[in-house]
């Protein structure tokens, strides 16, 4: 609701600012523009920080599956930051890093893809961000 009503007072800024920042996702940023993915990925890339990207779609039933799991990892790993993108709202960004399947998670670090997991397997996920959350530095 907040969301809707800041984007008729706001503008869509406002609108991405209140439905990015809600209590629920509050540890999992949501990126709905291209330009203010770039912007925040250019940020990133400079730091060594892992970072984990979650391409999903709203009509795939394993991302569906995925996102609690995706919530309770960004509590539990609370020094790797998580991103979720939406393939139908920002293709383009899809295209970049050649998803073709979803849930597609990709780990980065400096700008580089440091690892992925396609599917959902929650398992596998965790263990890769184990290993490359080890290697920080």
């Amino acid at each position: 609701m907040g969301a809707i009503l800041s984007s008729l007072v706001g503008g869509p800024a406002a609108a991405e600012a209140a439905a990015s920042s809600s209590a629920e996702d509050s540890r999992v940023l949501t990126f709905h523009s291209s330009v203010r993915w770039q912007l925040h990925y250019n940020e990133v890339k400079e730091t060594s920080k892992l970072v984990v990207i979650d391409f999903s779609a709203t009509w795939c039933g394993p991302c569906r599956f995925m996102e609690p799991v995706i919530k309770e990892m960004a509590g539990k790993f609370t020094d790797v930051e998580f991103v979720k993108i939406d393939v139908d709202e920002l293709s383009d960004v899809a295209r970049e890093f050649n998803v073709e399947a979803m849930p597609t998670f990709v780990l980065m670090k400096r700008g580089k893809e440091s690892d992925r997991v396609v599917g959902a397997d929650k398992d596998e996920l965790e263990k890769k961000i184990e290993k490359h959350r080890a290697t920080q530095s």
